[in-house]
């Protein structure tokens, strides 16, 4: 049986962020993932925006890792050569209605720190971006889009630096307990069993999955899943927009968006579709309700203008789990198994805190001598 300081399952950008952050601190790492190439969930099928935090009340965690994890992740983008744009987010109210919900985030805004929104008037909006129907806006400027592909190449690169290693096509299939750690049983090619120190469950889509499969785990402590599909359309032309535009939240969700990549490439999204099963097909007949959402503030959209792009799926915890569900970290604090952290929840603004969440969970991996194992807490 092999072993190791630290095992992190799921290769994504937030299992490559932590496994990036216990290298530097000097911990053997090894990474393995289920796929044949890193960042193939969640980490592949997102908007790439790097969110300002404005969204999310103060008293949760992921708002603070989410504003952290911005500084850090634009710094990250400057030092390993990731391509990036600091494009800033009009958050858009179509009528004096909807003035109240701007209010509410810009008071959570406030509250989180680390930003700088700005108040505009519909006048004001409009010397920004002529094409909007605006009746007031909040300015987000620290809001940027990023390279995704790019990102999880560049945690790849450095974890494995500083001694980390990635194990593709390698399933995590069952846990039991190893001492005061974890031993992890693996599938695919070259299975094999795996004792570590500390595992973090760090899979995503799959945490839920791999969380039961470990021995002495509580299932009461395994919170329920719920998959929230998006669909995104891309407009067929050049959108005038130099912007992120975003409508106020909507349940589930922040409302019918625009959002475009690094080349210029518009796209609206995402709505919310509650499923039973990951499937990644976009349903062109969803588009029939991005119309009407898009031209609250945009109302010279073309018609037969939106193209179905692609789906992401989210791994709620709670439905319709808005921005007020929080992440759950759970150490053994929480359910009772030594060497295990579980990550559940971890939707957006996961990019975005992904450094911030690491760089909390290398801080909890305490080495105390060589055999002795980790002290956890939160």
């Amino acid at each position: 049986m092999e072993s190791v300081d630290c095992l992190v399952i799921g290769a994504g950008i937030v299992g490559l962020s932590v496994a990036r952050a216990l290298a530097r601190a000097g911990h053997e790492v090894i990474i393995l993932e289920s796929q044949d190439r890193i960042g193939p969930g969640i980490s592949s099928r997102n908007s790439e925006v790097i969110h300002a935090g404005l969204y999310y009340p103060a008293n949760l965690k992921k708002a603070r890792w989410c504003v952290d994890g911005k500084a850090m992740l634009y710094e990250f983008c400057k030092n390993y050569h990731v391509p990036f744009r600091r494009c800033g987010k009009l958050v858009v109210a179509a009528n004096e209605a909807e003035v109240e919900w701007l209010a509410v985030l810009n008071s959570q805004g406030e509250a989180n720190g680390g930003m700088e929104l700005v108040w505009l008037s519909g006048v004001e909006a409009r010397a920004l971006e002529p094409a909007l129907s605006v009746h007031r806006a909040l300015l987000s400027p620290s809001t940027g889009i990023i390279d995704t592909h790019a990102l999880v190449l560049a945690l790849r690169g450095d974890a494995e630096r500083h001694g980390a290693m990635v194990a593709l096509g390698a399933p995590a299939l069952y846990g039991r307990r190893d001492g005061g750690g974890l031993a992890v049983e693996t599938g695919g090619a070259s299975s094999t069993e795996i004792a570590a120190n500390l595992v973090v469950n760090a899979a995503g889509l799959g945490s839920h999955g791999f969380a039961p499969s470990i021995y002495g785990m509580p299932s009461e402590k395994i919170p329920p899943l719920h998959l929230a599909k998006g669909n995104y359309f891309a407009l067929a032309k050049p959108a005038p927009f130099s912007h992120l535009n975003y409508p106020v939240p909507a349940p589930g969700g922040l409302g019918i968006h625009l959002t475009f990549d690094l080349a210029g490439q518009a796209r609206f999204g995402s709505d919310v579709e509650w499923v039973n099963e990951v499937d990644y097909a976009v349903d062109s007949r969803r588009v029939d309700a991005f119309y009407p959402a898009i031209r609250k503030y945009w109302p010279k959209l073309p018609d037969g203008s939106l193209q179905p792009s692609f789906s992401g799926i989210r791994p709620k915890i709670a439905r319709p789990g808005g921005s007020e569900t929080d992440f759950q970290v759970q150490t053994e604090r929480d359910h009772g198994v030594p060497g295990l952290i579980n990550l559940f929840g971890i939707e957006s603004p996961g990019l975005t805190s992904s450094l911030a969440i690491a760089e909390s969970i290398a801080k909890l991996a305490s080495i105390h001598g060589e055999t002795s194992g980790l002290s956890l807490s939160l």
